[in-house]
């Protein structure tokens, strides 16, 4: 009869993990750099599809000086500029 129990246990520990992984994810240095850019320009954007960056991308004009310093060092801007610094 201990079946449901460690089926009961193995969902919780498998949900814990999935929302702890979901928590990471809004947790990098463009979410941290801009945690005040995000709820006046993005607003209503979801997280993990890249609609919260593009947003930023977007909107960069606007963005704070350390939000502008997270999107170009970070993911594929900076992958760009490394590029065309090694072409």
């Amino acid at each position: 009869m201990m079946y449901p129990r460690l089926k009961a246990i193995a969902v919780a520990v498998l949900a814990s993990f999935a929302l702890t992984g979901a928590a990471l994810a809004q947790g990098g240095p463009v979410a941290t750099a801009c945690k005040d850019d995000i709820p006046k320009l993005c607003a209503g954007k979801e997280h993990g599809q890249g609609d919260v960056r593009a947003c930023l991308e977007a909107n960069k004009d606007k963005v704070s000086a350390a939000c502008k310093a997270a999107l170009d060092t970070t993911g594929m801007t900076a992958r760009r500029a490394l590029m065309s610094r090694r072409a």
